[in-house]
């Protein structure tokens, strides 16, 4: 324990755990009005849950680039198609807005990639992966972070499935979801117990609308 807190969490413990899949509203952005109506309900937020997709690579020497972008704001999980409609304007502002805060696990690795598709200059963005380790936690993916603060489990079912296809699946659509919407309830939650402390200098903060 650090503070309190667990510094780990067994993998036999994490089975035990409930699992919980994001249950809210889900919606697509693959065409230029979806962009807009997305882009104008998320200006309106404080805090939002960000994470990527990549079409996995199986042979060495094969990449591709991110697929999808899901952002999670209080009331809604917005999944944007890259392959589909142009976000790259869209998303440039949304990373660089320094008034909404973009809580991601290991979020550095999806910017660098979205950095090769467009330019932007990111702000606000926050990490609860690197704000558990200062903290003393020593496992800090976005699944065992969840099951340590918010008491429940998600699945991997999805992860490496094709998320360039034409037509994303129900389950590739829950868990998308719900990778961005924990990201969000773990910087609530942080926020809740104090842990945030020094992060509040750079980001602002979440009173109002959260």
């Amino acid at each position: 324990m650090t503070g309190g807190l667990p510094v780990s969490i067994a993998r036999e413990a994490v089975a035990e755990l409930p699992i919980r899949r994001y249950e809210g509203p889900v919606y697509l952005v693959a065409t230029a009005p979806d962009l807009a109506r997305a882009m104008a309900d998320i200006r309106q937020e404080r805090v939002v849950g960000i994470d990527t997709e990549t079409r996995p690579a199986f042979r060495k020497g094969e990449s591709y680039p991110p697929a999808l972008v899901q952002v999670a704001t209080a009331r809604v999980v917005y999944l944007f198609r890259l392959h589909q409609v142009d976000c790259a304007a869209a998303l440039a502002e949304l990373l660089g807005a320094p008034s909404i805060v973009k809580a991601g696990v290991a979020l550095a690795d999806d910017l660098r990639q979205l950095k090769r598709e467009f330019q932007f200059e990111p702000a606000a963005i926050l990490d609860p992966g690197r704000i558990a380790r200062r903290h003393g936690i020593r496992q800090t993916g976005l699944r065992n972070l969840a099951a340590i603060f918010l008491g429940f489990r998600i699945t991997k079912g999805a992860r490496t499935s094709n998320w360039a296809a034409a037509h994303l699946t129900a389950a590739q659509i829950a868990y998308a979801a719900t990778d961005a919407w924990a990201c969000r309830e773990l910087y609530l939650r942080f926020q809740t117990l104090g842990l945030l402390a020094e992060q509040q200098k750079s980001v602002p903060p979440t009173t109002g609308n959260q």
